[in-house]
């Protein structure tokens, strides 16, 4: 760990912690793709949100209770990915955050299955002013319209564009995450320094595996889990991710988590929502 990102994490403690003491890893925590909901944050959403996600804690599930909080956030930063563009023929632009925990005996199988891929898939809360059509551009937040989030027109998929952002409440790790991309990326190395470009290679396919064979199990069980770890052996990284998505699809057929929840009236023109 850098002394940078160590000087940014005191920030936040009450007294001076060591890196020894620390556990900090990167999480992506939004993108501006078309997600599960047919929903996406807008460039400027994104802007909005690596500002208000400083110093948000991390929960599990959305349960915001004391006792439930694990890890918090010292930094964050849009990174745009220029090898790809998102559904809509932009490019590619992610929220990445650099979490914290201390070291400790009862969250020692926590940082343990965050290694090991077991806890990776993240979610969050936050407060949207505008959500606009991306059809005829209609604020949902104030008017109707008569277009379906999902259907095409014209070949492009209607979706709701979430911007104006004024809260972000908290983000979680829960098991079906509404952005197909928003999980844990890589721990911060021990010595200060990344890994090494063969080893990262080499952490980002075991790390793929593990993702395979849970999202097997979601859609069939031991047995499926069993056969794609099989069937994944001796893949390279471009085809463990294309395996990868394959099986989100299955998921997602198996299992649907639904996480919109509906503000009160009275807050109809800030709509709080879970991605």
């Amino acid at each position: 760990m850098t002394q940078e990102n160590l000087d940014k994490i005191n920030k936040f403690t009450r007294r001076e912690f060591a890196a020894d003491e620390l556990f900090a890893f990167h999480v992506i925590l939004c993108d501006n793709e078309i997600d599960r909901d047919c929903e996406r944050f807008s460039d400027n959403a994104l802007e909005q949100l690596k500002a208000l996600f400083v110093g948000k804690t991390g929960i599990f599930d959305h349960d915001a209770s004391t006792s439930n909080q694990t890890a918090r956030i010292f930094d964050t930063e849009v990174v745009t990915d220029s090898s790809r563009n998102n559904k809509c023929g932009e490019p590619y632009k992610y929220l990445r955050a650099s979490a914290y925990m201390v070291r400790t005996e009862d969250n020692r199988d926590l940082i343990a299955e965050i290694d090991g891929g077991i806890k990776k898939e993240v979610s969050i809360s936050c407060a949207a002013g505008k959500r606009r059509c991306s059809v005829c551009g209609a604020d949902k937040a104030v008017q109707s319209c008569s277009h379906v989030k999902g259907k095409s027109y014209s070949g492009r998929v209607c979706h709701t564009v979430l911007d104006d952002i004024t809260d972000a409440y908290e983000w979680s790790f829960v098991a079906v995450p509404a952005q197909v991309n928003a999980g844990v990326t890589k721990r911060f190395a021990e010595e200060g320094t990344e890994k090494s470009a063969n080893a990262e290679a080499a952490e980002n396919e075991r790390l793929l595996r593990c993702e395979i064979r849970r999202l097997a199990f979601i859609s069939g069980g031991r047995k499926a889990a069993f056969a794609a770890e099989l069937a994944a052996h001796g893949l390279n990284e471009v085809q463990l991710a294309g395996m990868k998505k394959a099986y989100e699809k299955l998921a997602g057929r198996a299992k649907t988590e639904v996480q919109l929840s509906t503000a009160p009236e009275t807050e109809q023109m800030n709509s709080a929502f879970k991605l």
